[in-house]
């Protein structure tokens, strides 16, 4: 009978309970649900099919101009406004020690934007419209760089990484995802990740680590990373 929020819920925390739910409960309830009904005698009832259900996400065919999201047009029109900054990036620094196959590393990346659609997207605007224009994956380049910092000092070594994650992307232009390689040693390397906030968020880096990992995987041994293409998930979706 205690209530969600009164716990210390949030509206972030409240989607990821509701596609907990939906997930392990097989049930479709609306994020909205759960702020109308926030204990779990009270959300209960909703779960099985009672008001409240959301219908299914299914695969729909892709109109001919992908609009902007809510949250993406907002990002979009503060960018053509104030220009060019760093200020929306989100960025992982991950320090890599032991023997690294630097190909396979960059091969992997490569994977990864070719799987996530998103991370190959740009936003130009045609005839004054803002649109997502998704780049084909041989041709989304990533910025990747191998960096030499053997003879770096440790502030040095930060004033790269502090570099790396301010890079200002041109929305129009670039994909949202840059990556950089600083070799520190024969086996260790820091490896920076930026990627723009109007193609990802912060549960959106885990998903990334992850499918690096596993594309490097099979990278190091001469081969494609051998996932199921990206499925509908059962997730909350907003009205």
């Amino acid at each position: 009978d205690d209530s969600f929020f009164d716990l210390g819920g949030d509206s972030l925390l409240a989607m990821r309970v509701v596609a907990a739910v939906n997930t392990g409960l097989d049930s479709r309830l609306a994020v909205r649900t759960l702020f109308e009904a926030p204990t779990v005698a009270r959300l209960a009832p909703y779960i099985g099919g009672e008001p409240g259900m959301l219908e299914p996400l299914v695969v729909a065919e892709r109109p001919a101009v992908v609009p902007l999201s809510f949250a993406q047009s907002r990002l979009w029109f503060i960018d053509q406004f104030d220009g060019r900054s760093p200020v929306y990036n989100m960025a992982v620094a991950l320090r890599l020690s032991g023997p690294l196959d630097i190909e396979a590393l960059r091969q992997a990346l490569a994977d990864v934007v070719d799987r996530h659609e998103s991370l190959r997207t740009v936003f130009a605007a045609v005839e004054g419209i803002p649109q997502q224009l998704v780049i084909p994956a041989d041709s989304a380049q990533f910025g990747w760089e191998m960096v030499d910092a053997t003879s770096w000092s440790a502030s040095q070594l930060q004033a790269g990484i502090e570099g790396a994650v301010r890079h200002s992307f041109d929305l129009t232009t670039e994909i949202p995802l840059r990556a950089k390689l600083l070799g520190v040693d024969n086996d260790e390397h820091v490896l920076v990740v930026t990627v723009h906030h109007i193609a990802a968020d912060g549960w959106s880096l885990n998903v990334l680590a992850a499918d690096v990992g596993m594309a490097y995987a099979a990278r190091c041994v001469g081969q494609a990373p051998g996932w199921a293409p990206p499925l509908v998930l059962k997730a909350p979706q907003r009205r």
